[in-house]
């Protein structure tokens, strides 16, 4: 047996060290094209596929970044994707993404799947991580170029949504907390119109009754006058009742929401000359206090709309039951309104108005759908849960 000089053995060791080398940047992407010798001489062969650049900007993604076949099995995933999985890279790699999904949400990725070839998809789900933890993660998905390639390849990022949860959630205390504040300074307000604003008119009535009878008929035009200022301290006292009821309706109380409903639209059709029509069956038992407090608020803001903005003809109202639910549709004929208008080159916000009906919606657990077209009137609708989840 012979042994080769330590020079050749020197040499054999560069050539592999430079090999392995080779290798190793070509499995990372950092060579685009190699040179080597075929059967017609020199050649270049370009690899696909093999941007550096993109790859490294790709691994320093805070998302996670995946490559699946059409039948999302993996072809590649970033480091980022691992973590959120608690799972070594390798492992991942050529895995199936369904095993790092619950049931339901497999079954809600079949369609986003097919619609990604066309307009790319979007949508929320957990990840399940190897430890059995979840994970609120959105999922972008799109289609990639079938460049050089026959099979279909489906590009994907996953953002981690848990912050965004988290905010969601302390947003919604605040929402909580703000409407908590804003009915105990709508009761202060109430309590003091009653006791103090509607005394002090109530005495004045009385001093303006008693003006009246002092004088005779011989003072006809202070006696004229007397009966005027009565009559609008009558009518002045009138609208401190009913600010302090809007305020803090404790008709709501007694008479329950359908009731109230009737009332109030009675009232705003006397005072603006817009019929209001309330239809519909009351719920089969009473609300929560919230929740028919909830209903009213947002009755009552959508009336504010119709008389302040919609020049409405007549408005329809009805409250109905279907199941565990209770919904409150409003409905005018009036000018409407574009939620998607543009002013400026940026589309128009929603009025305060909306907005806090939203809230009120979102408070007692229920949502708020508003539907308008310029022209064409404006329907709100306000599902909130029959019961206290």
């Amino acid at each position: 047996m012979s042994i080769a000089p330590a020079g050749e053995l020197a040499k054999l060791r560069t050539r592999l060290a430079e090999a392995e080398e080779t290798l190793r940047a070509i499995r990372n992407g950092e060579v685009d094209t190699v040179a080597g010798i075929g059967k017609k001489g020199p050649q270049v062969f370009t690899l696909e596929g093999a941007e550096h650049a993109y790859r490294v900007l790709i691994e320093s993604m805070s998302e996670g970044a995946l490559t699946l076949t059409a039948t999302k099995t993996i072809l590649y995933a970033n480091q980022s994707f691992a973590r959120m999985v608690q799972c070594p890279l390798e492992q991942v790699t050529g895995s199936s993404f369904r095993r790092f999904l619950s049931f339901a949400d497999r079954a809600s990725l079949r369609p986003l799947m097919k619609q990604a070839a066309e307009t790319g998809s979007k949508m929320q789900v957990q990840l399940i991580a190897a430890d059995g933890s979840r994970l609120p993660v959105q999922i972008s998905i799109r289609e990639l170029a079938k460049v050089g390639f026959e099979r279909v390849t489906i590009g994907m990022v996953v953002t981690d949504m848990t912050e965004v949860r988290r905010n969601e959630a302390l947003l919604r205390a605040l929402t909580h907390r703000v409407v908590q504040v804003q009915e105990s300074e709508r009761a202060r307000v109430a309590l003091e119109l009653h006791d103090n604003i509607t005394q002090l008119l109530v005495a004045l009535l009385f001093r303006s009754q008693t003006l009246s009878d002092t004088l005779s008929t011989r003072d006809g035009p202070a006696k004229a006058e007397a009966m005027k200022l009565r009559e609008l301290l009558g009518q002045a006292g009138e609208e401190v009742e009913r600010i302090s009821q809007n305020l803090r309706p404790s008709l709501l109380e007694h008479l329950g929401l359908g009731e109230i409903l009737r009332v109030a639209g009675a009232e705003f059709t006397k005072r603006t000359g817009v019929p209001v029509k309330i239809g519909g069956a009351d719920p089969a038992e009473r609300l929560p206090a919230d929740a028919e407090l909830a209903l009213y608020r947002i009755f009552q803001e959508a009336l504010k709309n119709v008389e302040q903005h919609a020049h409405a003809r007549r408005v329809t109202v009805n409250l109905t039951q279907s199941g565990a639910f209770v919904q409150l549709t409003i409905k005018d004929d009036g000018i409407g309104f574009d939620a998607g208008r543009k002013q400026d080159g940026r589309k128009e916000k929603s009025g305060l108005g909306l907005l806090g009906m939203q809230e009120r919606a979102i408070y007692v657990n229920g949502e708020l759908t508003i539907k308008s077209v310029r022209g064409a009137g404006t329907e709100i609708k306000a599902r909130v849960p029959a019961a206290v989840r």
